[in-house]
């Protein structure tokens, strides 16, 4: 059996006893040099035992043992211990022995958007002296989010995000691209980049879509292996003189959650995560990745048996499966606070995470805390001090294979300080090139001579922010403007450089009649987001739906005589027929990066000798709720299938497409029936309908929380706080000026809920309370005020102050006393005029979560 391109994933039969083992090494090679990404993929009946060509010297594992021996207690679990440069100092680093630190996206030396590469350099040998001052001597290491590029560093070269380089297919490209960012975080002082992911992505609702190669496990197996390559310089006893730590991720099945629920349920039978999941890892692992780091996702199947529930505490997954099947010998590090989410742990406390196998915890702001804990539980038994050597093995062989030993300080080693790294815009654009995907050239309207005269219109024709996406010197890639980029490109910028600027004409919003121009360049799509504030969850796919800016201005230029070429920028297929439809070319960009120009040099005829090679890597959707969306999906019948795309020349005629509009949502709240999907309310930000706002004398008609999630009135203020993950949580503290509420509002009318309280719905948060209330709290629901209902919530939040993060569920039956659930427009409502301060999470309201055993009884809260 087979994994072919569009053929069906075959049911793995369960390895026999006597059955041997599949061993897998390093991929074939094409004639390039590089990894063949393959016709087709074997079943394996049984994870494979794969071969790494990374052996390291003769001599390691003695010099491990002996540094072992000379350690306490508390280094080793400072070795174990990842803080957050914002969070810890170099003195802090030599005090507490501490192996590792990394920064967020988003974060920055001294917190500066704008820090200098010798601001980063500067850090970085802070925290090496420090380190090498330690009893231990044991040098620190510094992992950094570099997935498209260093892509945190101000004026460092952005790469198109992996979707594009899948679109590519070309694995040396991919070998390039990593070797240019292992570069730039050498420039910058890091040792360790958080990439690539390895996600083979199924639902492309996910809104981490765009951070996988593709859906197709060929591809990902064979980029594995050379994004590995290029980033630690081709090692294989020692990482090279230009490479850097590489990571594997997220360990596993991240791509393949129930509707693409960033940090869901995994569902998958074994079968699968071995022949589809797995394919990544086993490219990576081949090539001799030193890191994996682990998935926020669970991996649950009631039906098939399967309960491993978070991945970050499941022993079959990573003592079971990475390291003992499949013989990974390097560290398993975890993702951000992804300890605090299993069952029984927090963010500073969590035995069964590090007995499942982790090695590293990324435990960003509480560990302190999480170093008092860890040695208390080592003492008491609760973790074996076996498990803890066995971690800091491991540790040290990834640093002894890393040369940090003999290493110099960040600012004397290859490339520290380069201005010349740091930038690498010729390969970027080539890059952008191989990535575009031409869908539709009607009439071979391109391309373009170098003589046209062209009217370009478009949000994100001169919008470095929307064609870098996220995480691009912020986490979800928000808040930049073009002059966070001085060494980029724009599309419009492109375009000019292209044609000449007398023959460029720009009208973001398409008013300009566009007769007597050449042609009509539309660049529309997506705006940043990344992890979770990128999920659609219970939207739709349609483009129309999303963005309705984008058909609005197509519907200005199109129809008038000029033929219109529409570019689109985004980070996954939508469901884009009208978009489509109006355009006689059409061209996926994706996200290229920095480097817009690229997009530009292939509308234009002479500008590049190939033409348009790029094939999708993702299935197109012809609906807007056909997802997921694979060769393997039944009833697989996309728009334009997996391997699509038109060359250039290529004379090919889309015809009209059916414009039938989709729900505004692929999944039911049930109406008068009965919910069987959550109701997302607040989910790292808003979930539309839904904005969250604060009221009080000031403005009982409500402020709205700004994206940055701060809003203040006298009586009441709210600031972004970590409750879950990074940066998920509304923090909101009542002042004991006067009554305020924090809410969450429909503002434009009213949904029909009824189907959840005939589901046995609980209204769901994760909280944390810092401070009890001093008066009389309520949480409330409202049909449009003074339509409401509401529940005492005094004593709950009492209870919980002080205390560690907490999932509270209130039947929505408890509010069935008056409340109009057919018109709700305010789901969730805290209200008091005392003193109180909590922060509050992932917001839901939850089909059958009365039914838990953990839910509250009404009678608690009169």
């Amino acid at each position: 059996m087979s994994l072919s391109l569009l053929g069906g994933i075959a049911q793995a039969t369960p390895a026999q006893a006597d059955t041997p083992q599949p061993v897998i090494g390093q991929p074939a090679k094409d004639k390039d040099g590089c990894a063949r990404i393959e016709k087709s993929l074997p079943t394996l009946a049984d994870w494979p035992k794969v071969d790494s060509r990374f052996k390291g010297k003769a001599g390691d594992e003695q010099r491990i043992a002996e540094i072992l021996k000379g350690m306490t207690l508390e280094e080793k679990v400072g070795q174990m211990t990842q803080p957050e440069i914002a969070a810890i100092t170099p003195d802090e680093v030599r005090q507490y022995a501490i192996g590792s630190v990394l920064n967020g996206g988003g974060s920055w030396p001294g917190g500066k958007k704008y820090a200098t590469q010798q601001d980063w350099l500067n850090l970085a040998d802070a925290y090496w002296n420090a380190s090498k001052t330690s009893r231990t001597k044991i040098p620190v290491i510094w992992g950094i989010d570099a997935v498209h590029g260093n892509n945190n560093v101000y004026g460092a070269t952005v790469f198109p995000h992996n979707i594009g380089l899948g679109a590519a297919h070309d694995p040396c490209l991919v070998r390039d691209v990593a070797g240019a960012t292992a570069r730039q975080i050498r420039a910058t002082g890091q040792d360790w980049a958080f990439s690539p992911t390895l996600a083979v992505v199924q639902d492309d609702r996910w809104g981490r879509t765009y951070e996988g190669f593709s859906e197709d496990p060929r591809i990902t197996r064979s980029y594995g292996f050379e994004a590995i390559n290029g980033l630690q310089d081709g090692a294989t006893k020692r990482i090279g003189y230009n490479g850097v730590i590489a990571t594997a991720k997220h360990f596993i099945g991240d791509g393949g959650t129930i509707n693409g629920q960033d940090q869901g349920v995994n569902p998958a039978s074994e079968a699968d995560m071995i022949n589809v999941h797995g394919q990544g890892y086993y490219g990576a692992l081949a090539a001799g990745s030193q890191t994996v780091m682990v998935s926020f996702n669970s991996w649950t199947n009631a039906d098939l048996g399967i309960n491993e529930g978070k991945l970050h505490g499941s022993d079959k997954a990573l003592n079971q499966i990475l390291k003992g099947k499949m013989g990974f010998d390097g560290l398993v590090v975890s993702d951000w606070n992804g300890i605090g989410q299993v069952t029984g742990c927090t963010n500073s406390s969590c035995p069964q995470a590090i007995n499942a196998g982790i090695d590293i915890v990324m435990v960003p702001n509480d560990w302190k805390a999480f170093i008092t804990n860890t040695v208390a539980q080592v003492q008491s038994g609760q973790i074996p001090m076996a498990r803890i050597d066995d971690a800091v093995t491991r540790i040290l062989r990834v640093k002894l294979r890393d040369g940090l030993f003999e290493s110099q300080k960040p600012s004397d080693r290859s490339y520290a300080n380069s201005d010349e790294a740091l930038k690498d815009n010729w390969l970027a654009r080539d890059a952008v090139r191989e990535s575009q995907t031409l869908l539709k050239n009607n009439g071979n309207v391109l391309p373009l001579k170098p003589s046209s005269k062209v009217l370009v219109v478009g949000k994100s024709a001169d919008n470095i922010a929307n064609q870098t996406g996220g995480w691009t010197l912020s986490w979800q890639g928000t808040g930049n403007t073009n002059a966070d980029f001085p060494n980029a490109t724009s599309i419009l910028t492109g375009i000019k450089q292209n044609l000449g600027d007398a023959n460029v004409t720009f009208d973001a919003t398409g008013n300009v009649d566009p007769k007597g121009f050449d042609a009509v360049i539309a660049v529309i799509g997506e705006t940043p987001y990344a992890e979770g504030v990128g999920d659609l969850t219970r939207k739709s796919l349609e483009a129309a739906r999303l963005y309705p800016e984008d058909l609005a201005v197509l519907d200005k230029v199109s129809g008038k005589g000029t033929p219109v070429v529409t570019v689109y920028v985004g980070g996954r297929p939508l469901y884009m027929n009208k978009e489509i439809n109006r355009s006689d070319a059409f061209v996926a960009a994706w996200l290229p990066g920095t480097e817009g120009g690229g997009v530009a040099d292939m509308l234009v005829k002479g500008k590049d000798g190939t033409g348009y090679q790029g094939t999708l890597s993702y299935s197109w959707p012809k609906s807007a709720c056909q997802s997921p969306l694979n060769p393997w999906s039944p009833n697989y019948d996309p728009l334009f299938k997996l391997g699509y795309g038109l060359k250039t020349g290529q004379r090919v005629t889309v015809g009209q497409l059916d414009e039938t509009p989709g729900p505004a949502s692929c999944t039911s709240t049930g109406g008068g029936g009965t919910a069987t999907e959550d109701l997302a309310i607040y989910d790292r930000t808003d979930v539309p309908p839904y904005t969250s706002q604060i009221g009080s004398a000031e403005n009982w008609g409500g402020t709205v929380i700004g994206p940055d999630g701060t809003a203040a009135h006298t009586e009441i203020n709210v600031v972004p706080t970590d409750v879950n993950v990074q940066g998920d949580g509304l923090k909101a503290t009542w002042t004991g000026a006067g009554a305020a509420q924090l809410y969450m509002q429909n503002t434009a009318g009213t949904n029909d809920l009824r189907g959840y309280l005939n589901a046995d719905a609980a209204l769901e948060f994760d909280t944390t309370v810092q401070q009890a209330p001093a008066n009389r709290t309520v949480i409330s629901m409202h049909c449009v005020y003074p339509c409401f209902s509401e529940v005492n919530a005094t004593k709950l939040f009492t209870d919980l102050a002080g205390g560690a993060k907490t999932t509270v569920k209130i039947p929505v039956s408890c509010f069935d006393n008056g409340l109009d659930f057919e018109h709700i427009n305010t789901p969730f409502l805290v209200y008091t005029d005392g003193a109180f301060q909590a922060s509050f999470a992932n917001v839901r309201w939850v089909p059958g979560g009365a039914k838990d055993p953990d839910a509250r009884t009404c009678s608690s809260l009169t």
